[in-house]
């Protein structure tokens, strides 16, 4: 019998995400604070660039953390150095430059732990690198982000021993190290990432392409644990992203998709779903339960094949991009929501 999903080196990934996303929310903080106190205009213009990236990013963030299924929470450790972090910067014990140090301090820690959550990603899963692909965009961007602060920490730290304005030249040098490291390997791997707002068609689509690459996975596997660790993360995907689109997409898209055919997306995953509870009670070694991987396989694909083609087409042709937009967050939010759902259940079960 296939257990619920139960493996450590997703969930170490799932709370290093979180600790992620909290230090995101606090950089932006930071930032909003800095824009309050600096009195110089081209250190402010840096600030409010980074800002507008930063508040970007959380969005990019946050479709990983959706797109992973595996909802985390912080450590306590990092809960209280965030705590620790803001009452300081929202004191007066800091001056301007130092605060604006640590906050460079905190983009580095940035950098290295979307790094580590890549490289780790690489070790778990092709599924794990499928759903935190967009992490490359925020990776790139806080790498140029701390050459800008370097520079900023140099002119502020400057004028606090000397009460002078440091060699312009700083900011020259800067900008040649944004450039040089943004050609060499920013703009490749963030093309088609870089908008803040996806619409609906590219957030389902991710769950596809996600989905296809863990049949893949399971179709090249002949060892039971990993095959229990792939269908585990399957059938919390599937039914995730299954539920998001009954709750959000299907209910307003049958005015203008139609009654007939909206009705077979639901009897699709109404099908799926059966499919997924009966492989659940099969044991991975037996041959029956690839055997049935091939028939939920064959029915997915083709109710991809079904909503890339025609659906997403009355998408395009009856909503507005804002409205795209919107349907995309309110999914996000209900699958968001559904994700915490399952894995309070599988706690639950695991007692």
């Amino acid at each position: 019998m296939v257990s619920s999903l139960d493996d450590t080196k997703r969930k170490a990934i799932a709370t290093k995400l979180a600790d992620i996303k909290l230090i995101q929310q606090l950089l932006i903080e930071n930032e909003q604070l800095f824009l309050r106190e600096s009195s110089d205009s081209e250190i402010s213009d840096r600030f409010r660039k980074i800002l507008e990236d930063d508040q970007k990013n959380l969005g990019i963030l946050e479709t990983v953390i959706v797109q992973y299924g595996n909802p985390g929470q912080p450590k306590d450790t990092v809960q209280q150095m965030v705590d620790k972090v803001r009452q300081l910067m929202q004191g007066s014990e800091l001056t301007f430059f130092e605060k604006v140090f640590q906050h460079e301090l905190l983009k580095h820690q940035q950098v290295m732990s979307g790094l580590l959550v890549h490289k780790a990603a690489q070790k778990v899963g092709a599924d794990v690198m499928a759903a935190i692909g967009p992490l490359n965009t925020i990776n790139f961007e806080n790498r140029a982000h701390q050459e800008q602060l370097k520079g900023v920490v140099e002119v502020l730290g400057v004028r606090e021993l000397t009460g002078q304005d440091a060699d312009q030249g700083i900011w020259a040098r800067v900008q040649d190290a944004i450039a040089a490291f943004s050609g060499v390997v920013g703009s490749a791997v963030t093309q088609g990432t870089d908008k803040q707002d996806m619409n609906i068609q590219d957030v389902i689509r991710l769950d596809h392409n996600k989905v296809n690459v863990l049949f893949a996975e399971i179709a090249k596997s002949n060892d039971p644990q990993k095959l229990q660790e792939y269908f585990g993360q399957l059938y919390k995907d599937l039914t995730a992203h299954a539920e998001a689109e009954e709750e959000v997409v299907y209910p307003r898209a049958r005015a203008f998709y139609g009654q007939d055919d909206t009705q077979e997306l639901y009897d699709e995953q109404a099908e799926m779903k059966r499919l997924l509870d009966e492989i659940k009670a099969i044991d991975p070694s037996s041959s029956q339960f690839k055997d049935r991987i091939k028939n939920l396989a064959t029915i997915v694909m083709d109710h991809v094949r079904q909503e890339e083609s025609t659906l997403f087409a009355a998408i395009r042709n009856n909503l507005s991009s804002d409205q795209s937009e919107q349907w995309a967050t309110e999914f996000k939010a209900a699958k968001s929501k559904i994700q915490q759902r399952l894995a309070k259940e599988t706690q639950g079960s695991a007692r």
